[in-house]
């Protein structure tokens, strides 16, 4: 553990959504939900005025329009989101030369390493503001919380506690006492099925994971897990900053409590966990090009499929369709029931080639499954919710919504009042899509 508070986490406020309320006048103080507006869509980001109905990230989007019908629903503009975080990072890195990016909106700092005199918690604090009304000039009015700690667990907890808009110091030495009420799940690496076993041994609460019997710990977590979640009960956390950080693999998985032999059931369940995946990636700024699912059967026996597609995507729907493929493919084993099934992706890159993807199963290069991008009028692009066009008389704006060869555009940009809304044809020669952002997409 360090002596001092040198480590800074900062993480932006409802960042998607924060972004199109700042490009988008008649979307502030209003409700603003970003992520897959399809059926099987999930929630990206939540702004605070639609957190209040109960909406929040990786919840189904059919459930968030129950909450909060109300609410402006958009598919996300990455260049937009890319191009604020690249100011963000940037501002970071003049603070020292440790930058760890987690996401788009995400990173820790050591500010020791950038050889900040980090001996008092005054200073601190007012480097933190600094950075916090720095941070909102230079975005055009983006909001930051910002922890301050002597290890990246406890820094990381010390933004969440700072929400929203706002600083929070954990001086050295306070770290396990303002921990122990905190909810166990605050612990990085307790998930939905470790919460589950840990509330079997009666644990809700950091103050009570201490005082749960070791043995006990380690039948239902492991020996590794176990050891790894003592040692966070008391904030020991020696990990350093890394400014070399970069993405393997995202994935998610779900352990049940009965088998599941049931082919439709399990293709519900992988499409649900391709949304995450997808949405974890687009937070990330990323797009993958491998899609792989796992399946544990009930005799704790494990199988992989994997497709690698021809180029990079950060779609949900291709990732569910890949992973639908896959479990089919699997279908000789499922009757045996499935203990597990999870989805993953892999092959990172910072550009996307989505206009058509070859698909073959990994290490094959003979089995292949063409997805061509749907579009009842092929002579334009399909225009999605909240998304950035032009017209060539009214000028910039965003997509209002679409439907039945129809675009509806309201006419406003950061910089102006709420502006006028107008219907178009989606085949209007005046109209075109903005890419903002992309200028720099592919550095």
């Amino acid at each position: 553990m360090r002596p001092e508070a040198s480590i800074l986490h900062l993480d932006l406020d409802a960042f998607f959504a924060a972004v199109e309320q700042r490009d988008k006048p008649s979307l502030r103080g209003k409700p603003v939900i970003v992520g897959g507006l399809g059926g099987r869509g999930v929630v990206s980001t939540a702004s605070y005025e639609a957190r209040r109905f109960g909406v929040r990230s990786a919840m189904p989007m059919h459930e968030a329009r129950r909450l909060c019908p109300h609410a402006a629903f958009l598919s996300g503009r990455f260049g937009a989101y890319r191009a604020s975080s690249r100011i963000v990072m940037g501002l970071l890195r003049e603070l020292s030369p440790l930058v760890e990016p987690l996401s788009l909106d995400e990173a820790y700092v050591d500010l020791a390493a950038g050889g900040v005199d980090c001996s008092s918690g005054a200073a601190l604090v007012a480097l933190a503001e600094d950075l916090r009304s720095r941070l909102h000039e230079a975005t055009g009015g983006l909001t930051a919380s910002v922890g301050l700690a002597s290890s990246k667990f406890v820094a990381k907890l010390a933004s969440e506690l700072a929400k929203p808009d706002g600083v929070h110091l954990v001086p050295p030495g306070t770290e396990v006492e303002m921990i122990a009420p905190l909810p166990v799940r605050s612990i990085p690496g307790v998930g939905p099925v470790t919460y589950e076993r840990l509330l079997r041994l009666g644990v809700e609460t950091v103050a009570e994971l201490r005082l749960a019997s070791p043995t006990e710990l380690r039948r239902e977590l492991g020996p590794a897990s176990s050891e790894s979640l003592a040692a966070l009960a008391y904030a020991r956390d020696d990990r350093p900053v890394s400014a070399e950080r970069e993405s393997k693999s995202v994935s998610t998985e779900e352990t049940f409590q009965v088998d599941i032999a049931d082919l439709p059931t399990l293709q519900a369940i992988v499409l649900r966990q391709a949304e995450e995946v997808a949405a974890a990636v687009q937070r990330a700024g990323l797009f993958a090009r491998t899609v792989t699912i796992k399946i544990k059967l009930g005799d704790f026996t494990s199988h992989t499929r994997s497709r690698t597609l021809s180029g990079a995507t950060d779609s949900a729907e291709v990732y569910g369709e890949v992973a639908v493929s896959l479990l089919r493919g699997a279908a000789d084993i499922l009757p045996r029931g499935a203990r597990l099934v999870g989805v993953g992706v892999t092959g990172f890159a910072t550009v996307a080639q989505e206009a058509l993807f070859a698909v073959r199963e990994a290490g094959d290069e003979s089995a292949s499954v063409e997805r061509a991008v749907r579009n009842p009028y092929p002579s334009v692009s399909v225009y999605r919710p909240g998304e950035d066009v032009a017209h060539t008389v009214h000028g910039s704006g965003w997509v209002w919504g679409t439907g039945l060869g129809r675009v509806t555009v309201r006419f406003e940009t950061a910089l102006t009042g709420p502006g006028p809304v107008r219907t178009f044809a989606v085949t209007d020669p005046d109209l075109h899509r903005v890419e903002i952002g992309a200028e720099s997409a592919d550095e």
